[in-house]
């Protein structure tokens, strides 16, 4: 509950009578033809709204648009979403799922439902991350770096389970979830971890000249592990990627206008050729992230705005990054127009406290800018697939780095008998395009026990999610009504997103109704 002070007041009863009330979760298939909105009425506790996104995301789901109300210890909130097909949710496994989930977890269980997402990954009991150790690598983004790390881990008798890698402004972030090979057990010997631990730090020290930071870490089987993705972030901001380069450029009034004028200015890059039709080099363009943060000392809250590209997991990335920064978001608006995603957050940090100094400023921009940069797609997309057995991370990032691929980023995983990842790659000679030769070389030298696929284009996940409601939202996102006026560019709620947000939080209450499929 909030005072009308710059500090939170917390009224112990009030906590004790909303601790015992459950959340409640409407879906609504009827209201939209081409999305599904999950509505949650719930009482409020810090990070809640993460977990919310999270598990929309771990379905695979592409969330279009939100609406975001929490201030006075009640959260009303409405989510958008797709799979990323573009298909609305209608099996009722993941609709029970769903609903089970954000009960479950507000009351501190589990969901006992399993399914399965669109793109083939299955959730449920069980969950991987707490059940295997777990390698957590920071270093200096170098070329075959993951290649020889999967090598030693495979001299080791460790079998990679799971494995994800991000690189950002020249840093690396790895989490590796490995057994012991071939009992695909996990490991629980403290001893033996630390011998793992030690190896891979020697392969990690390898590629580091003095002085240059890393740091690696093996930690056994732990119950209630933090999630993979948001490990990562966390991994890169106690690293400081969001410290390198100029400060992020500033969002103005006009979020949309905005976008239209740097196109036609030429500041929004193509990833397509020249050749390409005029429809599909839009598709592809590559938007400048920006982000600025404003006071609306009337209401007592720092305003933050952030324009990207859109894409899946958008959402997941900007407010984990808020929740572990320690800022509690009160209201917020999220949605898009084309290839272009705008967020807009209202919020405080826990202790209360605004961002008043322009110091502040800059590093949560700084750390927003990097949240959505840390998974832009950079590079060549492979897919690949094989039967899984020991070494295979090894032998595909092997190949790789001896076709001079550099690895942007990476994500893999057993499901069942089968090893599946996704591999971004550029020339690792800093040389642009990666040669359709070398592609062919690495198809040839892996055989056809190994499957290869490549797309073209490095956005294809936003476009399949989005080529069934592509520009469906920017009617509605560029509505207005009067709200109050705050400092510096948001003088006038006008053309902000929160112009619309405060008109729809007047109708959340009304909007909650039973599940309807």
């Amino acid at each position: 509950m909030e005072g009308r002070g710059s500090e939170p007041y917390f009224d112990p009863d009030y906590d004790s009578l909303v601790e015992r009330i459950n959340p409640r979760v409407c879906i609504d298939n009827e209201t939209c033809e081409d999305c599904t909105l999950v509505k949650v009425d719930s009482a409020n506790r810090h990070g809640i709204l993460l977990e919310m996104v999270q598990l929309l995301t771990d379905l695979d789901l592409v969330i279009s648009k939100s609406y975001i109300s929490s201030d006075g210890g009640w959260l009303m909130d409405v989510f958008h979403v797709a799979d990323q097909l573009g298909n609305k949710l209608t099996d009722p496994t993941t609709l029970r799922y769903i609903q089970q989930s954000l009960v479950s977890g507000w009351k501190g269980t589990r969901s006992t439902v399993e399914v399965r997402t669109c793109l083939g990954k299955l959730l449920g009991p069980g969950q991987l991350a707490s059940g295997y150790p777990a390698i957590e690598i920071t270093a200096t983004d170098r070329p075959g770096l993951l290649s020889e790390i999967a090598a030693v881990l495979a001299e080791l008798h460790c079998h990679v389970a799971c494995a994800q890698a991000w690189t950002h402004n020249s840093r690396a972030a790895v989490i590796l979830y490995v057994t012991d090979e071939p009992a695909r057990t996990p490991i629980a010997d403290a001893d033996w971890l630390a011998h793992i631990e030690q190896q891979v730090d020697s392969v990690v020290e390898a590629h580091h000249g003095p002085g240059e930071r890393r740091r690696v870490k093996v930690s056994g089987p732990t119950p209630g592990r933090v999630h993979t993705e948001r490990r990562l972030h966390q991994l890169m901001y106690e690293d400081g990627d969001y410290e390198a380069g100029p400060p992020p450029p500033p969002v103005n009034g006009d979020h949309f206008a905005d976008a239209n004028l740097e196109a036609r200015r030429g500041n929004v890059l193509f990833l397509s050729s020249p050749s390409s039709s005029s429809s599909s080099s839009a598709s592809s363009a590559v938007i400048k992230t920006r982000a600025s943060i404003d006071s609306w000392k009337k209401r007592g809250y720092s305003v933050v705005n952030i324009q990207s590209r859109d894409r899946p997991k958008l959402l997941f990335d900007t407010v984990c990054t808020l929740t572990d920064m320690q800022y509690v978001v009160f209201h917020a608006a999220v949605g898009s127009h084309g290839p272009l995603a705008v967020q807009e957050y209202y919020i405080r940090h826990m202790d209360g406290c605004t961002l008043d100094s322009e110091r502040d400023r800059q590093k949560v921009s700084r750390c927003l800018v990097a949240a959505v940069e840390r998974r832009v797609s950079h590079g060549l997309r492979l897919d690949v697939s094989a039967r899984d057995r020991p070494g295979l991370l090894s032998d595909v990032t092997r190949v790789l780095r001896e076709n001079s691929l550099s690895l942007t980023r990476a994500e893999c995983a057993a499901r069942g008998e089968r090893a599946v990842g996704t591999f971004y790659v550029t020339d690792a000679s800093g040389g642009g395009d990666v040669d359709p030769k070398r592609v062919n070389a690495v198809r040839q030298e892996m055989g056809d026990s190994v499957t290869v696929e490549v797309s073209n284009d490095a956005t294809r996940e936003w476009s399949s999610a989005k080529s069934s409601n592509n520009g469906s939202s920017s009617s509605r996102l560029t509505s207005s009504s009067a709200g109050g006026t705050r400092s510096r560019s948001m003088t006038s709620l006008g053309s902000s997103l929160g112009s619309l947000l405060w008109a729809h939080i007047e109708r959340l209450s009304s909007n909650f109704g039973s599940i309807r499929s």
